[in-house]
């Protein structure tokens, strides 16, 4: 298994399994499929992203196919330069508990550290996700709060766990 940067070259890979995400776990994500379908030009706009500035798309790979991402944003805001956050973290189910989900959150870890402003990353997690509130806490992630009915998918609420990794 390889870790990588993504780069703009790997957009259509990505988004295809953007798309795999969304559907097959819309309690997990804040767009939805629907709303991701209605995108115009969708691969070009996750090129763009994928050409950094902040946003780090770390991409696990599986004899050069694309198998899980996470990405790191680091907030732009002057004041709230030392806060990243982990989003869109997402394994595909026939390569989980292979190591792959710990690789990329490391990975977006020591790119962290890396950045001399960053203290501090925030993720959230869906409640009752216990193997990713598992997965976060082994690497260091703490509990700091809950958001209760943060996401609603069709007509069931989801509550969130906020936590939080010091780097310094």
């Amino acid at each position: 298994m390889e870790i990588r940067l993504l780069t703009p070259d790997d957009a259509e890979a990505y988004w295809e399994m953007r798309l795999e995400a969304l559907k097959n776990h819309p309690e997990a994500f804040a767009t939805s499929y629907e709303e991701a379908l209605e995108r115009k030009n969708p691969i070009e706009q996750v090129a763009s992203r994928l050409k950094g500035d902040g946003d780090f798309t770390f991409g696990a790979f599986d004899e050069n196919s694309l198998i899980g991402a996470v990405t790191l944003v680091q907030d732009k805001i002057t004041k709230m330069k030392h806060r990243a956050h982990i989003v869109a973290m997402y394994v595909k189910p026939e390569h989980r508990r292979s190591g792959a989900g710990k690789a990329l959150v490391t990975a977006a870890i020591s790119h962290a550290k890396e950045i001399p402003d960053i203290i501090k990353i925030n993720l959230t997690v869906v409640s009752s996700n216990e193997k990713a509130k598992g997965l976060y806490s082994s690497l260091g992630f703490t509990t700091y709060g809950k958001e209760e009915k943060a996401l609603r998918v069709d007509e069931t609420y989801y509550d969130e766990e906020l936590m939080v990794l010091f780097l310094k």
